[in-house]
């Protein structure tokens, strides 16, 4: 700096060097400064102007260090002089402070004396067995049956009898309802009524409203899986009657080729066929054998949907409390489903019997009209199970909704404005639906050409189209074949280290443990090696109880108070994201790739029982329940997101959260996924946004193309063409489509939640079919580039298997509890597989770090690996870490030194 200055002012860094050591002269000049400039020391004036800034927009921050950046931001604005980083701090802590009790204290106030009464109430009932009602009011989740599903509903009825202002949290920012209602999760009623009466009610009506909308959500998904099994049995008793009259199958049709064989021989000699009849059974037997085979063809044709009704009393046992409990609002489509279950709900009201004459029908749908509607009139049974199982299909779609749920609030309702798609920097097509189809059918047909070409030469990458079928080849190996022997070599050179050594040095090197903030205070935790413990616990699943006997260093009580206070799935996502970005600083990570692209898939874990979370059965995994845990890794391994979904769900919803929701997703220009992790909507949304999909397509020989004008192309791909996309459908919501999209950028809508929601009934969905026909476009393009390009076939194939290689790693690291997740609530569930993944990242970056040493140290004795080998190299080996045992923490402080 002073070299800077004295070469502007002919003078040397020397000659400057002695400037400012006279403390008046430092005073004189920065006063003249101050004065030139317009700017001003933070005292008197200028200080209440920047503490008044701040109260607000402490209310408003989500994390300590964003606070301080915008105080920063905002000084400098107003030209005041930033004071020293301790100044800072203490400002922002003591706004954060107040920030929080002036939102308990606006919660309160709005309370009246018999609610707070009643919410006071809740800390010192029981139920009988020393439990309190706030801890039976929490212990929740979907349930598979009118069981588990009445319970719900108990919980629903509790909350609703507190009668809470509908204003109670008007005007508080969500993440601090948020961090109250997470707040009342994880404490005892024992320890909020030794709180302060402001921050206790403030807690406790917190919880109420969030746990009434979460509630809702469980009862809905219960109806859902209650339904769903349903209509299984159901498929199940069709199956039994049919395999059941086998046997009347077999006699009556012996019985009717004998009458048949009979009748036609008589023809033939032209005898009388009357007598013929006669001589092969009789009229009588015949007459019966053509009612039994009327009778087993009814059979024969069957449907599910015939067997329903013996499940109908088990729906009765909840149905009528659900209905009632349900504030509907319905799109123009489904006004008659609306309608229906008004209808329902004043039947169950006055005890009614028959289904009105005047009862709509336009929802109920063409394969159960014969049942629902006879000609005696409607029949009761099955007009109210149609009524039951719409519900449920327009409330998956979204034709259906309800503002008390978080996940089935209506789609329209979280979509951004239309006027802030300018604003929306992350969308990368034109605002206008005809500039963007003019610049698609130009590209999509110059490509359809080029490809058609290339067929034609027989010059395809890793295919040949022969007879209008596409035939696809195996790539050869990536990897050089000398990798092996240098991994081991490597890995042979790098320390070998206790599990808790490494979490220490990763930790005392890029300080991710500072992202676990106090749930309350939001401070950076005390003790971090009890952090640390409980991290281990979750990643090795181990449990606290177990842990505490293994490390010796914490009781259970510790470290469960450490979990309260600071793990939870933000702070996962927090120091995840930390990891991540110290990885990529690394100079062996570049080698790998530039962080720009990434792969994601799913993998199962065992649960050990249905619990009361999401564990679900997936024929493919057993029959035991499960969940999977979808990952998303960069190309230079880390694994940059992570989330808990139900073992039968698609994964294909869950590619763009990783990819917007994660610090790191935002960077990755490129994605790859398996077959299991597409559909037409990812491909749309993707390519909207700026990302390029690239799934390896398992069955891609069988998947067809789009064009704009099939007639123009040529014959070598015209066989592959399946249709035209619907431009019509396109221009009439691509508003919409681009309101989605900035959407999910905002966050105001979860990327996983709308496209389920979108794809759950796309018959009725304007917006879901005009976005499947964007998707068309996209996937038809992105075939194309697949077919020739054999550089995005590697690509894809080396990103998917690091995300495999991780899976490795992740199952050596999860050993405890034969490899079970025994958590029975999601919450606790996502936190195990979210320590998990932040231990495989510790590990990623700790592997990262020493191997870059070694070769470093190759280079040194002028044997340093060739870049293209280097790539190769995986970072996820964990033979030299030391995973079972006694965990000890052996060093407190202090960074190792460099390796």
């Amino acid at each position: 700096m002073l070299g800077f200055i004295g070469a502007q002012l002919g003078l040397t860094a020397e000659e400057l060097a002695a400037y400012g050591t006279r403390r008046e002269t430092r005073y004189e000049h920065s006063a003249a400064l101050q004065g030139l400039y317009g700017y001003r020391p933070f005292e008197g004036r200028a200080r209440r102007e920047v503490l008044l800034w701040l109260a607000p927009a402490a209310e408003a921050a989500t994390d300590n260090a964003g606070l301080a950046a915008g105080l920063v931001g905002e000084m400098r604005a107003r030209r005041i002089i930033v004071p020293g980083p301790a100044t800072v701090e203490r400002a922002c802590a003591d706004a954060l402070v107040q920030a929080e009790r002036r939102v308990a204290r606006r919660i309160t106030d709005r309370l009246g004396p018999d609610v707070r009464r009643r919410l006071d109430g809740l800390l010192g009932e029981t139920d009988g067995r020393g439990v309190s009602r706030f801890a039976w009011l929490r212990r929740f989740g979907p349930g598979g049956n009118s069981a588990d599903m009445n319970r719900l509903l108990d919980r629903l009825d509790a909350l609703r009898a507190l009668d809470l202002p509908a204003d109670v949290l008007a005007d508080v920012p969500a993440h601090r309802v948020d961090r109250l209602r997470r707040e009342g999760e994880r404490r005892h009623a024992e320890d909020l009524l030794a709180s302060g009466g402001t921050r206790r009610l403030a807690i406790l009506a917190a919880c109420a409203v969030g746990w009434r909308a979460l509630l809702v959500d469980a009862a809905i998904e219960t109806h859902d899986r209650i339904l769903g099994r349903l209509h299984r049995q159901a498929e199940r008793r069709r199956d039994e009657t049919l395999e059941g009259g086998r046997g009347d199958v077999t006699a009556t049709l012996k019985g009717l080729a004998a009458a048949g064989g009979a009748l036609v021989a008589a023809r033939q000699a032209g005898n009388d066929l009357e007598a013929a009849v006669e001589a092969a059974t009789t009229w009588t037997a015949f007459e019966r054998l053509v009612r039994t085979a009327a009778r087993l063809t009814e059979r024969a044709e069957a449907d599910p949907i015939d067997f329903l009704t013996e499940g109908y009393a088990r729906l009765r046992r909840y149905a009528p409390r659900f209905l009632a409990g349900l504030d509907l609002r319905a799109a123009p489509s489904a006004k008659p489903l609306l309608t229906a279950i008004g209808l329902l709900r004043r039947m169950n009201t006055e005890g009614a019997r028959d289904v009105p004459a005047e009862a709509p029908r336009g929802f109920v749908r063409p394969k159960w009209r014969a049942r629902v509607f006879r000609e005696g009139g409607t029949d009761r049974r099955y007009w109210e199970l149609a009524v039951l199982f719409e519900l449920r299909n327009a409330l998956r779609s979204g034709d259906l909704w309800t503002d008390a749920s978080r996940r089935y609030r209506s789609v329209e309702a979280a979509l951004v404005p239309a006027a802030a798609l300018p604003s929306c920097a992350r969308l990368a097509v034109p605002l206008d639906a005809d500039t963007w189809l003019a610049a698609r059918r130009a590209h999509l047909e110059r490509r359809l050409d080029e490809a058609a070409e290339m067929a034609r030469r027989g010059a395809l990458a890793g295919a040949g189209i022969k007879d209008g079928k596409l035939r696809l080849e195996r790539l050869e190996a990536a990897a050089p074949g000398t990798i092996d022997a240098l991994v081991v070599d490597l890995y042979r050179r790098v320390p070998r280290l206790r599990v808790t050594d490494l979490l220490l040095e990763v930790d005392d090197r890029v300080g991710f443990s500072a992202a676990f903030t106090d749930l309350r205070t939001g401070s950076p935790p005390r003790d971090r090696l009890a952090l640390l413990t409980v991290v281990l616990a979750d990643g090795v699943n181990l449990g606290l109880r177990k842990m505490a006997d293994a490390c010796k260093a914490y009781s259970f009580w510790e470290l469960l108070r450490a979990a309260d206070r600071h793990v939870r799935e933000e702070a996962y996502e927090r120091a995840l994201a930390v990891l991540i970005e110290a990885q990529r600083a690394l100079p062996l990570a570049r080698f790998r790739g530039a962080g720009e692209t990434s792969s994601s898939d799913g993998q199962h874990f065992p649960t050990g029982g249905a619990g009361e979370a999401m564990n679900l059965v997936n024929a493919r995994y057993g029959t035991a329940p499960g969940v999977s845990v979808y990952t998303h890794v960069t190309d230079q391994y880390g694994p940059h997101h992570v989330a808990l979904i139900p073992a039968t769900a698609h994964e294909a919803p869950y590619v763009l959260d990783g990819l917007l929701l994660s610090p790191s997703g935002r960077g990755i220009r490129e994605h790859y996924t398996d077959t299991g992790g597409f559909t037409d909507h990812v491909f749309a949304v993707s390519a909207i946004l700026g990302f390029r999909f690239a799934p390896r397509i398992r069955d891609l020989a069988d998947r067809r193309l789009y064009a704009f004008v099939p007639a123009a192309v040529r014959p070598e791909l015209a066989p592959m063409i399946a249709g035209r996309p619907d431009e019509g459908l396109i221009r009439a919501h691509w508003p919409d489509i681009l309101r989605l999209a900035a959407s999910m950028v905002a966050g105001s809508v979860v990327p996983s939640h709308i496209l389920r929601k979108l794809a759950a009934y796309p018959r009725r969905n304007g917006l879901a079919l005009a976005l499947r026909e964007v998707g068309r476009v996209e996937r038809t393009l992105f075939i194309l580039d697949w077919l020739t390009d054999g550089d995005l076939q590697r690509r894809a194939r080396i990103g998917l298997n690091k995300g495999e290689a991780h899976h490795s790693l992740k199952r050596a690291l999860f050993f405890n509890r034969l490899g079970e997740l025994r958590d029975r609530t999601r919450e606790d569930q996502a936190c195990r597989a979210a320590g998990l993944n932040l231990l495989a990242a510790a590990i990623t970056y700790w592997n990262t770090l020493h191997l870059g040493a070694v070769v470093a140290a190759l280079d040194a004795e002028g044997r340093r690996p060739s870049a293209e080998t280097l790539a190769h190299v995986s970072p996820l080996a964990w033979e030299h870490i030391t995973l079972t045992g006694e965990y000890r923490w052996d060093r407190a402080t202090g960074p190792a030194p460099d390796p």
